[in-house]
């Protein structure tokens, strides 16, 4: 069959998302229940520590992709 130059490629679609820390594992697998694959977490912007002393919890943002479905 000769090429035409119109060779099958992947079309993705992409989404971001917050991901608590205390729940990412959860969040992770429903998104890849989805068919979501994550590209990459990264930090998310600083919280403000609360006024007990304690650290505010580290959340981020994941960006994921996905085939588009015709």
């Amino acid at each position: 069959m000769p090429d035409n130059g119109t060779a099958d490629v992947t079309r993705w679609e992409y989404f971001t998302a917050p991901v608590l820390s205390h729940v990412a594992q959860q969040i992770l697998n429903n998104f890849g229940a989805d068919g979501w694959e994550l590209v990459q977490l990264v930090p998310g912007p600083e919280a403000a520590a609360a006024d007990d002393g304690l650290p505010a919890a580290v959340n981020y943002v994941g960006f994921f992709k996905r085939p588009v479905r015709s």
